[in-house]
């Protein structure tokens, strides 16, 4: 029988609708949302798929044990009885990091060790061994401890699964893929839609909504941690991969539009597009925002301008808030979709947004507005 595991996926707070839909249209079962994560169950291979497909997922780990616990010997002892052997084998690495939240045991440091000793402790019991050089492939053992409850991990992604690997170089105030992906989904681009940025940036929005639309996996082009592990010997992360390149849709008609004042923006744009092999989608200029001009057909702007916090100063951010409300147009078939920091946005832009979500990027707590024709604009996910 296919050995079960249970994966749990971080994602930024704001996105685990979109990523539960996610999940479940790869297949997970028993799917469980909360606040910034989304835990579900599959067979080994999902670890694979998990990692190469999921667009809004921070990273993808195999819950070893949840369980409550209010001391050290609590800990100790419920982490020294986890299977552990199932994954790590005698000579692999198992760092050990975490962080605690509003729990008895809050020294980061001391729960390190404590169970960094119980997993030692638990392997001299399995391998009848005192010694463990730890010279093998990397196992990251991660526990979190929030209101007293223990969960336990090993990372199976290595670097976080926002490094697709197309963004060698970004702008001074890049917006996270992840993030990107969840607003694209928002905006429902497909196969067919034309897309557009104004104010492009290094082109991460326009890239991740080319990924989407040409069902391009956004881990195609890189690798993680789990395939130098013994379990993942077999070639499964390879016979995903496969699977994945046989599923780009190279014949969908999708186009976008990206363009920035900045000369340097424009080249990173293009540099960026031409390593996730989508920028023959993508045309690319230098323009400013106050002389854009959107297709005249449907089309799907996302943009995340200047919040006046690091590139320019809040007289400026403000202008360019007012400059989008007078450039964009209000008519059928196009749709907006704007994230900012910006206080009173609607206001300087001139229009109430039909939905609004709260979103990070980064650190900075910001709003996406969205403003579309709702009969062309529904599904269940979508918060005001």
């Amino acid at each position: 029988m296919e050995k079960r595991v249970k994966l749990l996926c971080p994602c930024l707070f704001g996105l685990e609708s979109v990523l539960s839909f996610e999940v479940r249209k790869l297949g997970g079962e028993n799917i469980t949302v909360t606040d910034g994560r989304v835990t579900f169950e599959g067979d080994l291979s999902m670890v694979a798929k998990a990692n190469i497909w999921l667009r809004t997922a921070e990273r993808v780990g195999i819950v070893l044990g949840e369980f409550p616990a209010k001391s050290f010997p609590e800990l100790f002892d419920q982490t020294a009885q986890l299977p552990w052997e199932e994954f790590i084998g005698v000579d692999d690495q198992f760092p050990v990091k975490g962080w605690s939240v509003n729990s008895q045991l809050h020294s980061v440091p001391d729960c390190q060790g404590i169970v960094k000793r119980a997993i030692v402790r638990r392997f001299e019991k399995v391998y009848h061994r005192q010694w463990f050089a730890e010279t093998g492939p990397i196992h990251q053992v991660q526990f979190t401890i929030h209101r007293d409850q223990v969960t336990l991990l090993l990372d199976t992604s290595g670097p976080g699964l926002h490094k697709r690997g197309y963004r060698a170089h970004s702008n001074e105030a890049p917006i996270k893929e992840t993030l990107a992906a969840g607003i694209v989904d928002l905006a429902r681009v497909r196969g067919d839609s034309v897309v557009c940025d104004p104010m492009c940036g290094s082109g991460t929005l326009v890239i991740e909504a080319a990924l989407k639309a040409l069902n391009i996996a956004p881990g195609i082009r890189r690798r993680f941690a789990a395939q130098q592990w013994a379990c993942f010997q077999d070639g499964t992360f390879e016979r995903v991969r496969q699977e994945a390149v046989k599923q780009v849709r190279r014949e969908a008609p999708f186009v976008a539009y990206a363009s920035d004042l900045d000369e340097e923006a424009v080249k990173l744009t293009r540099e960026n597009a031409a390593k996730a092999g989508v920028a023959s989608r993508i045309r690319i200029k230098r323009g400013d925002v106050a002389d854009f001009v959107p297709p005249e057909s449907p089309c799907i702007l996302l943009t995340n301008p200047p919040y006046g916090e690091r590139l320019m100063d809040q007289a400026h951010a403000e202008e360019l808030c007012r400059t989008l409300g007078r450039v964009l147009p209000q008519r059928e078939g196009f749709g907006s979709y704007i994230i900012s920091s910006q206080e009173g946005f609607e206001e300087l832009f001139g229009r109430s947004a039909i939905r609004r979500r709260k979103l990070y990027n980064g650190m900075i707590r910001c709003t996406l507005y969205m403003y579309f024709s709702p009969k062309n604009h529904s599904r269940p996910d979508v918060e005001s």
